[in-house]
């Protein structure tokens, strides 16, 4: 039988069709195929990204204290935020169709491929501004197989996921910018110090060209080849017609204003205090270690920078050079409690230790609280004892024998205000027996000690150690009227995209009652009033002031107040030495003097507000009686109603005056018949 052959063309025509037929289903097969792993990819969360950014301190203004951070100097900003000028710049040079590709640009990939095979070496990079973003987010620099993949994948989800706004301001958040400077904002700090979004075309030109290699072209280690990298920039620029040859020579010939080698590493402004923050950071709100150094953390504070720079002056003034004084002041905010400067030592970088939470003994700056208490267990401002060397006994057998300053004693009855103007032991002491140790105890944690105390009568001229922190709580309570609030310095915490974490408002305890505070902070204004032991820094603050030095053998304090502000201060040598009493125990007045007076510069002087509840009479201060119009000396004393003198004073009579004294409403009547009496006698009626 005869085979009948199809003509050749028959069977390339099947053939054809066959191929054709392959084809399409592989083509289809690939669409699907790709479809369902775009969708898939989409699906996908891609892996976590924990770009490390800085932890920002800031004061009560907004300034920036300190910024806290591990290698990585970084800031992130929104797009609206970086000048658009560096947005061109940054495109034209590293990823000209960033706009146009879906994450890889083909023709560029296979040029770099081209001049790379052809000099035998990696020349050019091929990358776009997505797949740098997806290498230094998710990968390693490792230049295997797998990487390329995974970059791939992950370029691909980066384009899917997220806008190319979102992608760019991304990578300019990202990328390194040399000098441990992360980001564009950083970097235009660390360059130019200023934000990105005031970047001129001839900063912005310089700094879009660093990224390529931080090592080569930045400006502070090669400036020639940095100012090629420039021009090349501006090249680039031109070609994408974001501006004009004239603007990219006019850029390349502008001289730079680029930050000094002393202002690239910002100085902190106020070291101890920012060391408390980190600590509360981590005490109080739980942040972790990396939290704080990585987290990009904005931490809102109640410091007020130029308190704190008045405080660094009146240190850097009176602390000597020549010893290791040691130093702290802390200044609060009594209506608020909010601390508004501190300062734990004379030189951070020398010793890091705050002091300010160190425990000393206050000495005579205690006793306002022993007086406090007694005035709430039957004392006046003109309750009389006899100041004199006195021996006290306690515990049965033993014996407490308290000297006055300098062996000086009236040896006489005083007042409880001339007790405090003159900070007398022995009335202090006495006091403090007669109240009872554990009442004044039971006041100092009213007042916000928390150091535990014994009912010893050296309590009384300060024996316990206690903080400065704590004599600030102590004295600020007085000053805002009896309520403490406990200083605090964290107003509010927010991550970095601004999501508030935390956020405090100042509460506040009534634990003495307004009148009696009142009574107490009026007897504590002698002090800085002649023959008051702050008398010598009265001229300073020419303004109503309340406080209480403190001094022993090692220790020498202030603290004090006006309504606006409470500061205390404490001066002494770390290990055990004694202070020089001729020149070391007036340092401490100094420094809290000109503080004082520079932190309350410009603003009016404040009287402290008489509340209800209080009386007020004219007294003779040395007998405590009303005074007459003889006595030489007529003080305004402010008393609790019902405890007011009601006897007039004797002591400097006139003939005819013995009958006229017992009482204000006797004084009253016969001062009026006695003027009658003149006015009709007189030869002018």
């Amino acid at each position: 039988m005869e085979m009948v052959r199809e003509p050749r063309i028959i069977r390339l025509i099947r053939l054809v069709i066959k191929s054709f037929r392959f084809l399409f289903i592989v083509s289809v097969l690939s669409f699907a195929a790709l479809t369902l792993f775009i969708i898939y990819l989409q699906s996908q969360p891609l892996p976590k990204s924990s770009i490390p950014e800085t932890t920002t301190i800031h004061d009560m203004n907004g300034n920036v204290i300190d910024t806290i951070f591990t290698g990585e100097n970084r800031k992130s900003i929104s797009l609206s935020e970086i000048s658009p000028l560096l947005i061109k710049a940054t495109i034209s040079i590293e990823d000209r169709k960033f706009y146009d590709h879906f994450g890889f640009d083909l023709k560029r990939t296979a040029k770099a491929i081209l001049v790379d095979l052809q000099h035998m070496e990696k020349l050019q990079g091929g990358s776009t501004i997505s797949q740098q973003l997806a290498k230094n987010l998710f990968l390693t620099s490792q230049k295997t197989w797998e990487r390329k993949i995974k970059e791939a994948v992950y370029t691909i989800q980066l384009e899917l996921n997220y806008t190319k706004d979102e992608i760019l301001e991304a990578y300019l958040n990202q990328i390194y910018y040399g000098h441990s400077a992360y980001g564009i904002e950083a970097a235009a700090q660390t360059f130019f110090g200023k934000s990105a979004k005031d970047l001129n075309l001839a900063e912005s030109s310089m700094l879009a060209g660093i990224p390529k290699g931080p090592a080569f072209y930045s400006p502070f280690l090669d400036y020639r080849a940095a100012k090629e990298r420039q021009q090349i920039v501006l090249q680039a620029m031109v070609n994408e017609g974001y501006i004009s040859q004239k603007e990219a020579e006019e850029a390349f010939q502008e001289p730079l204003q680029f930050t000094k080698k002393n202002e690239r590493v910002r100085p902190n402004d106020a070291p101890y205090f920012t060391d408390y923050i980190v600590q509360q950071l981590k005490d109080i709100y739980g942040f972790s270690e990396k939290d704080i150094k990585q987290g990009g953390l904005h931490v809102y504070t109640t410091l007020d920078l130029t308190l704190q720079k008045a405080a660094e002056n009146a240190m850097e003034t009176y602390l000597p050079k020549d010893r290791p004084l040691q130093a702290a002041l802390i200044a609060v905010e009594p209506s608020t409690g909010e601390i508004k400067a501190m300062i734990g030592g004379n030189d951070y970088e020398t010793t890091q230790f705050n002091r300010v939470f160190a425990k000393r003994q206050p000495g005579s700056s205690f006793k306002p609280i022993v007086y406090l208490a007694a005035l709430q267990n039957g004392f006046t401002p003109v309750t009389l004892m006899k100041s004199e060397p006195t021996v006290f006994t306690y515990d049965k057998e033993k014996v407490y024998a308290p000297e006055n300053f300098g062996g000086k004693y009236p040896n006489d009855f005083i007042t409880l205000q001339r007790a405090i103007a003159q900070s007398d032991n022995i009335y202090a002491v006495k006091t403090h027996m007669l109240i009872g140790p554990e009442t004044t105890i039971e006041m100092a944690k009213k007042l916000g000690i928390t150091t535990p105390l014994k009912p010893l009568p050296s309590l009384a001229l300060g024996s316990a150690a206690v903080s400065p922190y704590e004599m600030a709580t102590v004295y600020s309570t007085l000053a805002n009227g009896g309520e403490r609030i406990q200083p605090w310095a964290i107003k509010k915490i927010t991550n970095r995209n601004g999501t508030v974490l935390v956020e405090n408002k100042p509460i506040g305890e009534r634990v003495v009652d307004e009148a009696t505070a009142f009574v107490l902070t009026s007897m504590l204004q002698t002090v800085f009033a002649e023959g008051g032991t702050g008398y010598s820094i009265a001229g300073q603050l020419n303004r109503p002031v309340a406080g209480k030095t403190g001094t022993t053998d090692y220790d020498a304090w202030l603290s004090g107040y006006t309504p606006q502000l409470e500061a205390t201060v404490w001066i002494g040598y770390d290990m055990g030495r004694q202070l020089n009493p001729v020149n070391d125990g007036t340092l401490v007045k100094k420094i809290w003097g000109q503080f004082m007076a520079d932190a309350l510069a410009g603003q009016p002087p404040e009287i402290f507000p008489v509340p209800s509840g209080v009386t007020s009479a004219y007294v003779n201060p040395d007998d405590g009686l009303l005074a007459t119009e003889s006595c030489p000396k007529q003080v305004l004393m402010y008393f609790l109603p019902g405890t007011e003198p009601t006897e007039y004073c004797k002591l400097h009579l006139k003939d005819g005056e013995e009958n006229n004294t017992s009482s204000p409403e006797q004084k009253s009547f016969w001062d009026k018949i006695r003027n009658w009496w003149k006015n009709e006698d007189s030869p002018d009626t």
